[in-house]
Formats: C-alpha cells, structure tokens, sequence
C-alpha cells in the first residue's frame, strides 16, 4: 500500500530546505564599473514566441494563428528599424519552432547584430515535463538554432521563465553561458544548485519589466489589459532611473505580437529615446553583459 504525499504543512525541516536550497542565487556579478565608463548597463531582450504560445496549448485555428503571426509579419520590422534608431543591440529569444518556420527572420537578428537565444522548442511548459524530455527538447532547440543562424547559442530563458528542478543541470551539461528566467535579484549574479558554484551567470528578468502581464488579452477568460500603454512607460522609466542612480543593470523583455501595436510600439520608441538620452549608458546583449560581469569576477 502507497502511502499519501505529504502535504506542504507535513515536511520536515530537510524536506523543504531542500526545495528552497535546489537553485539559488549566489554572489553578486555586479562589476565595480561598466564599459566605457558607463554608470548603467541596459539589457533589452525580445521573446520571439509568434505563434508558439497556441500551438503549445493545442490552440490551432487560424484566428490564434493569425495574432502570432502578427508578431512576424508587422512587429519584428518596425521593432528592428527602432532598434537600429537608437543603435540598440538586443537579444532575441526565439522557440526552434519559429526559427524553423521563418529562418530569414532569425538570420536577420543575427545579420543586424542582435543576439540569439533558447527559448524551449514550441513555449512548452517545461517545469512540467520529464527530465528526460526537458533535456532533449533544450538541446533540439539549440541545435536548430545553430542551423538556422550559423551561431551557437550561449544563453538560455526558459519558456514562461520556469524551472524545473532538472534545467539548472541540463543547461550546465550544455556548457551554457547564462540563464534569463529567475527573479532573486536585479544585478546579475551567480546561479547555485544545491549551495555549489555553478559558473552559469543570472541576468535576471521580472514582470513588473516585461510587457505581457499590462496587456495580455483573452476573449474567453478574464484576462484584459488593465492599464493603457503610457502608465506602462512611467513604470519603465522609473525603473530605468532608478538602475541608472544605482549604477546597476536595467533589463526588460518585451514580445513582437504584444508590444508591437501601433499604440504600444511608440512606448518602446519613447522609453529608448529616453535611455538613449544619457550619455553614460552601456547598450548590449545578454550575452556581452554575462561575459563582462564574469571578466570582472575573476
């Protein structure tokens, strides 16, 4: 006879120490100084998902299709003529599955000096799977990346910025340079899995920095957008502002098919002529924040 699972309330002190303990943040990766004596790095990111988040969930009309599609098709363009406005390099997180379906698109980040990173294989929700399907979904994933872009990609941010407790170990055995998924901090910093050192850099991300949780919309749930797009940017540039008095990092994640609407996409032109606005600020990918805050480390 199998006994009952604990419940939360039931485990003994080792218990959830160690699923407290499994991945945490270690020390700080903050350098002293930035390049170019800037007083504030700044890490803008897109997750390429398109059509990815639907096809996960087994959503396959041509209504959900046509709303990713839009991510491609209209945002991308104008996102990359902004980001070449302000001189911006980013890092683009793209599931294989996009990669695979519209090559040109990834080889076009890559051409326009942005980076390329893992972003699962079609957004699946990895925390849920088996070890096993965990690992070759990731290593698929950055195969088919490096086919498409010729580059092999260094970092990874989970689909939906979830763990696993196998993905910490999948992504050291992949000798991967960065994660971008957790929240323990706002500077970069050093994972651990079970209080070792593991050398895989933190660049970390948050909701409050990321454009899907103000204007996320489903016709037959409860969700809507709340706040209008201009509410959104006193968020973000307040904390900007505020990265740039600490001289720390200012990291945010937007998504083509969400931030790309005419009424959101001149938020972002507004916020990066914002930062751009200051002459002491460090512009770079997630991978050239990861390896200067390394260098500086050793």
């Amino acid at each position: 006879m199998t006994q009952p699972e604990l419940q939360p309330w039931q485990w003994d002190e080792e218990t959830w120490r160690r699923h407290i303990g499994r991945v945490r943040a270690g020390r700080s990766l903050r350098p002293d100084s930035w390049p170019g004596g800037a007083k504030c790095a700044v890490a803008v990111s897109f997750d390429s998902d398109h059509e990815t988040p639907a096809l996960r969930d087994g959503l396959t009309s041509p209504a959900q299709m046509a709303q990713g599609e839009y991510g491609a098709r209209v945002a991308v363009p104008k996102i990359l003529a902004l980001l070449a406005k302000y001189d911006v390099p980013a890092s683009f997180f793209m599931p294989a599955v996009c990669a695979l379906l519209r090559p040109e698109e990834a080889q076009t980040y890559v051409a326009a000096g942005h980076e390329v990173g893992i972003h699962g294989w079609i957004h699946e929700r990895n925390a849920l799977l088996p070890a096993d399907d965990e690992r070759e979904l990731q290593l698929r994933s950055a195969d088919a990346l490096e086919r498409v872009t010729g580059v092999r990609p260094v970092g990874i941010r989970t689909p939906s910025w979830d763990f696993s407790e196998h993905t910490l170990a999948i992504t050291r055995e992949m000798g991967l340079l960065y994660d971008s998924s957790l929240m323990a901090d706002d500077e970069p910093h050093e994972l651990l899995e079970n209080g070792e050192p593991t050398g895989v850099v933190e660049i970390p991300v948050e909701w409050i920095r990321d454009d899907a949780p103000y204007f996320m919309m489903e016709r037959f749930a409860s969700l809507r957008p709340y706040i209008s797009p201009r509410e959104v940017l006193s968020i973000w540039r307040d904390e900007f502002d505020a990265a740039r008095t600490e001289g720390g990092l200012f990291q945010i994640t937007f998504h083509p098919h969400i931030i790309g609407h005419r009424s959101r996409l001149v938020v972002l032109d507004e916020l990066l002529a914002h930062i751009a606005g200051h002459d002491d600020v460090w512009f770079a990918t997630h991978q050239q924040i990861a390896e200067h805050c390394l260098a500086s480390a050793a």
